[in-house]
Protein backbone atom coordinates (compact mmCIF):
# COMPACT_ATOMS: atom_id res chain seq x y z
CA UNK A 1 0.00 0.00 0.00
CA UNK A 2 1.21 3.33 -0.60
CA UNK A 3 2.23 5.70 2.67
CA UNK A 4 0.52 8.85 2.11
CA UNK A 5 3.36 11.01 1.31
CA UNK A 6 3.20 9.04 -2.02
CA UNK A 7 -0.25 10.02 -2.89
CA UNK A 8 -0.81 13.49 -4.41
CA UNK A 9 -4.20 14.91 -4.82
CA UNK A 10 -5.79 15.21 -8.30
CA UNK A 11 -9.58 16.01 -7.56
CA UNK A 12 -12.57 16.27 -4.64
CA UNK A 13 -16.04 15.34 -5.30
CA UNK A 14 -18.20 18.27 -4.75
CA UNK A 15 -21.42 16.16 -4.83
CA UNK A 16 -24.32 14.54 -6.87
CA UNK A 17 -24.54 15.51 -10.39
CA UNK A 18 -28.16 14.60 -11.39
CA UNK A 19 -29.95 11.94 -10.28
CA UNK A 20 -28.43 8.82 -12.11
CA UNK A 21 -25.17 8.67 -9.97
CA UNK A 22 -23.30 11.10 -12.26
CA UNK A 23 -20.68 13.61 -9.46
CA UNK A 24 -19.49 16.82 -9.99
CA UNK A 25 -15.74 16.56 -10.13
CA UNK A 26 -13.25 19.48 -9.09
CA UNK A 27 -10.11 18.46 -11.09
CA UNK A 28 -6.64 19.45 -9.92
CA UNK A 29 -4.80 17.95 -12.81
CA UNK A 30 -3.46 20.82 -15.61
CA UNK A 31 -5.24 19.51 -18.28
CA UNK A 32 -8.77 18.65 -16.01
CA UNK A 33 -10.13 15.55 -18.47
CA UNK A 34 -6.67 14.01 -18.38
CA UNK A 35 -7.88 13.24 -14.59
CA UNK A 36 -9.58 9.77 -16.31
CA UNK A 37 -6.23 8.64 -17.72
CA UNK A 38 -4.65 8.55 -13.81
CA UNK A 39 -7.39 6.14 -12.42
CA UNK A 40 -7.69 4.50 -10.48
CA UNK A 41 -8.30 7.24 -8.09
CA UNK A 42 -7.96 6.47 -4.27
CA UNK A 43 -9.29 7.78 -1.06
CA UNK A 44 -6.73 8.91 1.34
CA UNK A 45 -7.01 6.31 3.39
CA UNK A 46 -6.54 3.83 0.59
CA UNK A 47 -10.26 2.08 1.57
CA UNK A 48 -11.65 2.62 -1.95
CA UNK A 49 -10.39 3.14 -5.38
CA UNK A 50 -12.66 4.50 -8.54
CA UNK A 51 -12.30 4.34 -12.19
CA UNK A 52 -13.19 7.73 -13.62
CA UNK A 53 -15.32 8.67 -17.11
CA UNK A 54 -15.90 11.49 -17.68
CA UNK A 55 -19.13 12.53 -19.01
CA UNK A 56 -18.54 16.95 -19.91
CA UNK A 57 -17.42 19.62 -18.37
CA UNK A 58 -19.84 21.37 -16.27
CA UNK A 59 -19.72 24.61 -14.46
CA UNK A 60 -16.97 24.32 -11.75
CA UNK A 61 -15.42 20.76 -12.55
CA UNK A 62 -16.40 17.68 -14.47
CA UNK A 63 -19.83 15.64 -14.65
CA UNK A 64 -18.18 12.01 -14.20
CA UNK A 65 -19.12 8.41 -13.10
CA UNK A 66 -17.33 6.30 -11.03
CA UNK A 67 -17.46 3.11 -10.57
CA UNK A 68 -19.64 1.75 -7.84
CA UNK A 69 -21.62 4.59 -7.93
CA UNK A 70 -25.25 4.25 -9.29
CA UNK A 71 -27.51 6.22 -7.16
CA UNK A 72 -28.06 9.93 -5.85
CA UNK A 73 -27.42 8.88 -2.14
CA UNK A 74 -24.50 6.74 -3.61
CA UNK A 75 -22.85 10.01 -4.92
CA UNK A 76 -24.22 12.24 -1.88
CA UNK A 77 -21.91 10.24 0.31
CA UNK A 78 -19.00 10.84 -1.34
CA UNK A 79 -19.40 14.79 -0.90
CA UNK A 80 -15.96 16.13 -0.01
CA UNK A 81 -13.77 12.93 -0.60
CA UNK A 82 -10.51 14.18 -2.18
CA UNK A 83 -9.14 11.42 -4.37
CA UNK A 84 -5.89 10.29 -4.90
CA UNK A 85 -2.57 8.81 -7.19
CA UNK A 86 0.25 7.13 -6.46
CA UNK A 87 3.34 9.27 -7.19
CA UNK A 88 4.66 7.50 -9.67
CA UNK A 89 1.25 7.68 -11.63
CA UNK A 90 2.60 11.46 -12.84
CA UNK A 91 4.14 12.07 -15.30
CA UNK A 92 7.65 13.83 -15.01
CA UNK A 93 7.92 17.38 -15.25
CA UNK A 94 10.26 19.83 -17.31
CA UNK A 95 12.85 21.69 -15.14
CA UNK A 96 11.24 24.69 -14.61
CA UNK A 97 7.91 23.58 -13.20
CA UNK A 98 6.99 21.63 -9.97
CA UNK A 99 4.17 19.82 -8.38
CA UNK A 100 2.83 21.93 -5.76
CA UNK A 101 2.93 19.00 -3.48
CA UNK A 102 6.92 19.29 -4.19
CA UNK A 103 7.14 22.49 -2.86
CA UNK A 104 5.29 22.36 0.23
CA UNK A 105 7.18 22.42 3.39
CA UNK A 106 10.35 23.14 1.57
CA UNK A 107 12.67 26.02 3.00
CA UNK A 108 12.59 29.32 2.44
CA UNK A 109 16.03 31.45 2.35
CA UNK A 110 16.83 34.87 0.58
CA UNK A 111 19.69 35.12 -2.05
CA UNK A 112 22.16 35.78 1.52
CA UNK A 113 20.97 32.36 3.00
CA UNK A 114 18.67 33.73 5.38
CA UNK A 115 16.31 31.68 6.70
CA UNK A 116 13.23 33.30 6.20
CA UNK A 117 10.58 30.14 6.62
CA UNK A 118 8.71 27.23 4.75
CA UNK A 119 6.25 27.31 2.20
CA UNK A 120 2.94 26.44 3.66
CA UNK A 121 0.92 26.42 0.68
CA UNK A 122 0.69 27.58 -3.27
CA UNK A 123 -2.22 29.50 -3.71
CA UNK A 124 -3.30 30.84 -7.42
CA UNK A 125 -6.29 33.70 -7.80
CA UNK A 126 -5.75 33.39 -11.57
CA UNK A 127 -3.06 35.43 -12.07
CA UNK A 128 -0.35 33.22 -11.25
CA UNK A 129 1.12 31.08 -8.34
CA UNK A 130 1.71 32.59 -5.20
CA UNK A 131 3.78 30.75 -2.50
CA UNK A 132 2.26 31.56 1.19
CA UNK A 133 5.42 31.21 3.25
CA UNK A 134 5.39 31.33 7.59
CA UNK A 135 8.08 31.13 9.60
CA UNK A 136 9.21 32.85 12.65
CA UNK A 137 10.34 35.98 11.96
CA UNK A 138 7.26 36.99 10.23
CA UNK A 139 4.54 38.59 11.71
CA UNK A 140 1.93 36.85 9.37
CA UNK A 141 1.95 34.60 6.51
CA UNK A 142 3.63 36.07 3.20
CA UNK A 143 2.78 35.87 -0.50
CA UNK A 144 5.29 35.53 -2.90
CA UNK A 145 4.63 35.52 -6.65
CA UNK A 146 6.08 32.06 -7.80
CA UNK A 147 7.58 33.92 -11.04
CA UNK A 148 11.60 33.40 -12.16
CA UNK A 149 12.56 36.59 -11.12
CA UNK A 150 10.84 36.58 -7.44
CA UNK A 151 12.14 32.79 -6.90
CA UNK A 152 15.47 31.94 -9.07
CA UNK A 153 16.05 28.75 -7.33
CA UNK A 154 13.99 25.46 -6.11
CA UNK A 155 16.50 23.24 -5.20
CA UNK A 156 13.85 19.89 -4.18
CA UNK A 157 16.89 17.27 -3.80
CA UNK A 158 18.36 19.88 -1.31
CA UNK A 159 15.02 20.55 0.50
CA UNK A 160 15.06 24.51 -0.31
CA UNK A 161 13.90 27.66 -2.49
CA UNK A 162 16.05 30.55 -2.56
CA UNK A 163 14.15 33.31 -2.92
CA UNK A 164 14.99 36.86 -3.80
CA UNK A 165 11.75 39.36 -2.34
CA UNK A 166 10.80 42.50 -4.08
CA UNK A 167 11.81 45.07 -1.44
CA UNK A 168 9.80 45.93 1.84
CA UNK A 169 7.55 42.54 0.97
CA UNK A 170 9.10 40.66 3.85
Amino acid sequence: MDQPDDLICVGAIAGAFGVQGELRLKSFTADPEAIADYAPLLTEDGSRSFDVTVSRPISNGLAVRLTGVSTKEQADALKGVKLYVPRDRLPSLPDDEFYHADLIGLEVLDTGGTLLGRVKSVLNHGAGDLLELHGPGLKSSVLLPFTRDVVPTVDLDAGRIIVDPPEGLI
